[in-house]
């Protein structure tokens, strides 16, 4: 089989599936994306067209094969303590608020959600971040087992790595400092794994935000950064309104540094502290 070349109807027909199966939206500038990340994935099926890919996949019964082509089409690129604003926000704001939350009795535990949270790097980071806030306070009414972190991400080949724990040098070098590397993480030979007391307090689901968060519960704080800038306008006033529902009163909702939540505020407030923007859920939360 020759080099594929991907027509401008296979492209919008391909789009408007992916469209359809996670919300992604792939402008008009990404057709290359689509033919480089999909080539493979066709000539792996016998397809001898993207066409017929099309064809092929849209079948009902090729659940398993829609899931590997979202998975070939969403980006994983992840790092820990990816950005300075958000760990400030956390360390500085929200986890002196939780402990205090918590010595009074107004929260039996904080629960925190990172969306979209690839191979784990940010949920694991949020964790060693408490951990580290919990040793560093030397209060024994402070406990381990007061938080958890939920990560979701729709790809099946990221999740993998997140549930693993495990991290190659490139990845383990990315954003760690020497510090939490020593204290969180045991290594065997070129492999760092993530240490069992950070691993119990995450737990990771495969999620596509497109579905319903009824069965998520109410969380402290969401962490949905570097996503939103994938979806459609609609979609994405759709998916923060329904973040806002998950929230409680008063929770925190933190997205990318380039993203914005212009015209989707109506039931948060917007704070900033030492020039970083992060977002709370309105008192009572009115639709």
């Amino acid at each position: 089989m020759g080099v594929l070349r991907l027509s401008s109807e296979e492209f919008e027909l391909l789009r408007d599936l992916v469209r359809a199966e996670c919300g992604i939206s792939v402008g008009d500038e990404k057709a290359y994306l689509v033919e480089t990340r999909l080539s493979s994935l066709v000539k792996e099926t016998g397809c001898d067209s993207f066409r017929a890919f099309y064809d092929f996949v849209s079948e009902k019964s090729n659940h398993d094969l829609r899931d590997r082509m979202i998975d070939a089409m969403t980006t994983n690129e992840t790092l820990w303590f990816r950005d300075d604003g958000p760990w400030k926000i956390l360390r500085e704001i929200l986890i002196p608020e939780y402990f205090q939350l918590l010595k009074e009795g107004g929260r039996r535990q904080i629960r925190i959600w990172s969306a979209a949270s690839s191979t784990g790097q940010e949920p694991y980071s949020v964790a060693m971040s408490i951990l580290q806030a919990i040793d560093d306070a030397g209060d024994p009414s402070l406990k381990d087992e007061q938080f958890e972190v939920f990560g979701t991400d729709l790809s099946p080949s990221a999740l993998f790595v997140a549930n693993s724990g495990r991290y190659d040098p490139m990845s383990i070098s990315r954003g760690l400092d020497p510090a939490s590397k020593e204290k969180f993480f045991d290594q065997v030979g070129g492999v760092h794994s993530v240490c069992d007391r950070v691993r119990e307090r995450v737990k990771f689901k495969r999620f596509n935000l497109m579905d319903s968060y009824a069965e998520f519960g109410r969380f402290d704080l969401v962490l949905c950064r570097n996503v939103l800038i994938y979806f459609a306008p609609e979609l994405k006033r759709d998916i923060v309104e329904r973040i806002a529902d998950t929230l409680q009163e008063g929770g925190s909702f933190i997205v990318g540094a380039s993203e914005s939540l212009q015209g989707c505020l109506h039931r948060y407030t917007m704070q900033m502290s030492d020039g970083q923007i992060y977002y709370r859920r309105k008192p009572g939360g009115e639709k």
